[in-house]
């Protein structure tokens, strides 16, 4: 079975991350599915990027509206969408794609969204050939302790605590 990575923490870069993985996978020939849980903005740059440059070999899927997720009170809304997007990872697994990333599919677990037995079962049908990551803050145990490879990433320091809002190419 492929191995699975996880990036979590309060720290910034768990996307970042995983979208270098997707870049150098991609250098190599090989071809990469992103699906975003809970982002559905299509002004950001790795989905702008992906869809006009990197597309076909990488490619990117959202389930999830423009809008934030209420994590106390996710809508009905964003529970279909997440439940098609673990539905959609299914169907990518059986193409044999060399990495699957599953960005924010932690935090959508642990707001349940999705899951976490679903998202466990997925994991298990991950063909010999496909890698996948898993990003997102606060993960369940279950996925760290199903993860091969874990980073935490710390927020030492942002500009955001200083009042700095998102700036475009680099937050966003």
């Amino acid at each position: 079975m492929g191995e699975i990575h996880l990036y979590m923490g309060d720290g910034g870069g768990k996307t970042t991350t995983a979208l270098g993985v997707g870049l150098r996978a991609v250098g190599h020939g090989y071809r990469v599915v992103m699906i975003q849980f809970m982002k559905g903005r299509q002004d950001i740059g790795e989905y702008k990027a992906i869809k006009s440059r990197l597309s076909p070999q990488f490619e990117i899927y959202q389930f999830g509206r423009p809008s934030f997720v209420n994590l106390q009170k996710p809508s009905d809304e964003d529970r279909e969408l997440a439940r098609k997007g673990l539905e959609f990872a299914r169907q990518v697994l059986k193409k044999k794609t060399f990495l699957l990333i599953l960005d924010e599919i932690n935090l959508a677990a642990t707001i349940g969204l999705v899951d976490v037995k679903e998202v466990l079962k997925l994991l298990d049908e991950i063909p010999e050939e496909t890698h996948v990551i898993l990003t997102g803050r606060h993960p369940p145990r279950e996925f760290v302790d199903r993860a091969d490879f874990v980073t935490y990433m710390a927020c030492v320091k942002h500009p955001f605590s200083e009042g700095v809002k998102a700036r475009k190419g680099l937050e966003y």
